[in-house]
């Protein structure tokens, strides 16, 4: 059901991990390519993860976010320098999220609100683990946006309808509300499924603990449910304004037929009484 660790890249560096490492989840565009993206140093390929440098790792989804562990800044660049040519449909902001790992193999494993994940060690499981909910949290935060964006556009169409019960009359805007409104939708409907749990845990259920700590942290389970409700109000939104335009359509197609026969009787009367005359 889900690729496995890669043999023989399980083992730690042979250097001493520092006791704190910086992971960095970077939603670059709707989508990365990591087709043909062999290396030497994978330790997963679903999703795609190798070590970068002596002790930092990066971990790839397929919906665009990269995650960096324990990178120095310019090894972060230098790494999304290099993903440029496979990253499909770039954002021009990238959303950013950054978490503290903290390894204590002494001490519980356990997540501070606010604070530090403290693991024992960043063992491949563990580490896609964290990378797994830290991407799921950027690609909520961008939906999130995109999504508020929305609904403070198509708010004023709301209010404009129900104060004065007319249908709006800037067509240009609305038809790009509209717009908005399915593209928000398409995205959502193609982004990540925050339910699902990622595929580690299906080889190594001992990690789930973990996961729920992070899951519950994130908030990933509310924030997704929340999106959704707001994703049905978007979606009642534009159904709502294109009912509007195509009755505003007909109305205007009436009209313009009635004012038709209304001319055409005319000009037949007016023929009649000019040629009885």
């Amino acid at each position: 059901m889900t690729d496995k660790l890669i043999a023989g890249h399980t083992a730690p560096s042979s250097a001493p991990p520092k006791a704190r490492q910086t992971a960095r989840a970077l939603l670059l565009g709707e989508r990365i390519d990591i087709a043909g993206l062999e290396r030497s140093d994978v330790i997963s390929r679903n999703p795609l993860a190798f070590r970068v440098g002596a002790e930092g790792f990066a971990v790839l989804f397929r919906y665009g976010v990269a995650v960096l562990v324990g990178l120095t800044p310019i090894e972060e660049d230098e790494m999304v320098r290099g993903l440029g040519g496979r990253i499909i449909g770039p954002f021009a902001r990238i959303e950013d999220e950054a978490a503290v790992i903290e390894i204590a193999p002494d001490r519980e494993e356990q997540i501070v609100p606010g604070g530090p994940i403290t693991v024992h060690d960043l063992s491949p499981p563990r580490l896609l683990v964290i990378a797994d909910a830290l991407a799921k949290n950027v690609a909520l935060a961008r939906d999130e946006h995109e999504v508020n964006k929305v609904i403070e556009v198509a708010e004023p169409f709301a209010a404009k309808l129900a104060r004065t019960g007319r249908s709006p009359t800037n067509r240009r805007q609305l038809l790009s509300t509209i717009g908005q409104a399915l593209l928000v939708h398409h995205r959502m409907s193609g982004r990540v499924q925050v339910e699902e749990k990622p595929d580690i845990l299906w080889d190594q259920p001992e990690f789930e603990r973990l996961y729920a700590r992070l899951e519950d942290e994130y908030e990933l389970k509310e924030r997704a449910a929340a999106l959704t409700r707001k994703l049905g109000v978007i979606d009642e939104t534009a159904h709502a304004l294109t009912d509007i335009l195509d009755t505003t359509r007909t109305v205007r197609l009436e009209v313009a037929v009635l004012a038709l026969v209304v001319i055409e009787v005319t000009v037949t009367f007016y023929n009649l009484f000019i040629g009885g005359l």
